[in-house]
Formats: C-alpha cells, sequence, structure tokens
C-alpha cells in the first residue's frame, strides 16, 4: 500500500507584504512522511491557491524546489516555499504525483489548509 502523509505549517510573512497594495506573502513548510510499504519517489506536485475573491491559480511542476525526493518507507522529507495573495485570506490544496521503485504512479493528496495572518480567524 502507497501511503504519504502530508504535514503542512504555514507562516504569514508581514515584511514582505503590503496589504495597501493588496500584496500578501506566506510561506509553507511541508513534510513528506512515507508510511507506505514500498520506496517512491515525488515526480511532480498540483496546487490550487483561492484567494478570498474566488480568485484561482493553478500552479503545476516537477519535483518540490528543485528536487524529486525519493522516500524510503518510515523516510520523511521537508521543504519550504512561498505564495503570494491579493487577499488576506486564502486556501491551499494539491496533490503530488509520486511513483514507486516497481513503477507504480499514485497520488499524495494535499488537503486543503488555510493562509491567513495571526489573528485573523477564530
Amino acid at each position: 500500500m502507497n501511503k504519504i502523509q502530508v504535514i503542512v505549517q504555514t507562516r504569514y510573512i508581514e515584511e514582505q507584504s503590503r496589504p495597501e497594495q493588496d500584496y500578501y506573502v506566506y510561506s509553507y513548510t511541508i513534510t513528506l512522511i512515507n508510511q507506505g510499504e514500498q520506496a517512491a519517489r515525488l515526480l511532480d506536485r498540483h496546487w490550487i491557491i483561492t484567494d478570498s475573491n474566488g480568485r484561482v491559480q493553478e500552479v503545476r511542476g516537477e519535483g518540490v524546489v528543485g528536487e524529486k525526493p525519493h522516500l524510503k518507507p518510515g523516510e520523511q522529507y521537508t521543504y519550504s516555499s512561498g505564495t503570494m495573495l491579493e487577499t488576506e485570506v486564502g486556501t491551499m490544496r494539491g496533490s503530488y504525483g509520486m511513483v514507486t521503485d516497481q513503477g507504480e504512479k499514485f497520488d499524495a493528496v494535499i488537503d486543503e489548509f488555510v493562509l491567513a495572518p495571526p489573528r485573523v480567524l477564530h
């Protein structure tokens, strides 16, 4: 069975954001943990980023931060990246395209998470 756990931590980057210009910067740190029985490599990513005006951006690309990590069962990989929104609050969700060493392709789902400055949402 293939199971990649995806843990997300987000941070509002106040010093790079310009709220008066509708420019909000967020970083996110992702930890992938291979909880499956087979080794797997991350091939690509697909993000769906939605701001509070309903504007949707789709991002697809190879690997993450220029890497295609290979995770044996029990191993984990952590990376950080970022995104920009035109509204103070938004969401992200998506998937990582994975392949086992045996050539079986599967998606590791990234559940929707919220991007918001501290103390904006209760």
